[in-house]
């Protein structure tokens, strides 16, 4: 009888070995998953990181962007910090020109929230006819520390496919 009794303790507790293994894996396996280009902490005894994801235009695909923003773990929101820089990293055409939202207030193409209290992080994209560039204004829709924390990046057509396209749509305005 005290065998059977070593073996029904013994059994649980291999269950629950096995249990705390397979979290690990799962765990292990979404960490992997990550779209984060790079994360680097703040210091040791803080929960907050800077993150960089790349994010492509969804239609002007030769377009990419990096933002880097504060992560906080641990906290209901997080700060409203960001930088960005956009490269063209493949080709612009004018097909993918014609496609895109060429008014002063441009369009959203990125968008990460980063609180339950409404706030988030957006990207807008502005074309300047004038200059024959994208503009990628990155902003926080919500005020902190009396601002409205944003930062720009520019993408020139110059020397891609969309040139000769942006250089006609001058001459018919």
């Amino acid at each position: 009888m005290i065998k059977k009794r070593r073996k029904l303790i013994i059994a649980p507790k291999k269950l629950l070995t096995s249990k705390t293994c397979l979290g690990l894996v799962f765990g292990l396996v979404l960490v992997g998953c990550s779209d984060d280009v790079g994360k680097v902490s703040l210091g040791l005894f803080t929960t907050k990181d800077v993150v960089i994801k790349a994010n492509q235009d969804p239609i002007l695909t030769g377009v990419t962007c990096h933002i880097s923003h504060v992560e906080a773990d641990l906290d209901f929101s997080d700060p409203s910090d960001m930088s960005i820089a956009c490269r063209q990293t493949g080709e612009i055409t004018a097909e993918h020109l014609a496609q895109i939202d060429r008014s002063k207030n441009g369009e959203v193409v990125f968008k990460e929230s980063k609180s339950i209290l409404f706030k988030s992080l957006k990207v807008r994209r502005i074309y300047d006819a004038e200059n024959k560039t994208l503009i990628y204004l990155s902003y926080s829709t919500k005020e902190s520390s009396g601002s409205h924390h944003h930062s720009l990046s520019t993408v020139p057509l110059y020397n891609t496919k969309a040139w000769q396209w942006a250089l006609a749509q001058n001459v018919k305005n």
